[in-house]
């Protein structure tokens, strides 16, 4: 499976849940490392924009096309199961916890979760400390260059 992660130029060399894990984030408490991404790229890129203004626009964003192995073990988290208000703005405590106890647990690699911006897609969240993350690799790395127009 090949997945797709934004990130500014200066940290898109190497996958780390650092980033994360000092602000925290909708699926991890402060001090979590977990790695986000989407399963396609405009995903990516809407996760990232509605965090961003046109004034606040980095011009060095890289779109990396991340390699997940088929036999990685994997969890899918079903909006189902989720609490009434996993996808509020701004995130509920809810959510970490869940995430938390997916990387404390070490037991899969990849937590497949939906995404609170575009409903029935999906975001690949990865734990950089299980056994199985060396198999995860970059495959390539480009330049995302935003549409202005996004930001009208």
């Amino acid at each position: 499976m090949e997945v797709y992660r934004l990130d500014r130029k200066i940290y898109s060399a190497s996958l780390s849940g650092i980033g994360a894990a000092k602000k925290g984030a909708r699926w991890n408490s402060i001090g979590v490392e977990m790695i986000y991404a989407a399963e396609n790229r405009s995903l990516a890129m809407a996760e990232v924009a509605v965090h961003l203004t046109l004034a606040t626009l980095p011009p060095d964003f890289i779109i990396m096309t991340i390699f997940i192995p088929n036999d990685i073990s994997q969890f899918f988290l079903n909006v189902s199961s989720l609490p009434i208000n996993w996808n509020s703005n701004p995130h509920d405590i809810s959510t970490q916890k869940i995430g938390d106890k997916f990387i404390l647990d070490n037991k899969y690699c990849i937590l497949k979760v939906p995404s609170s911006v575009t409903k029935g897609e999906y975001n690949i969240l990865i734990n950089p400390n299980h056994s199985e993350f060396n198999k995860i690799r970059i495959i390539t790395t480009e330049p995302f260059p935003f549409d202005e127009r996004i930001f009208k």
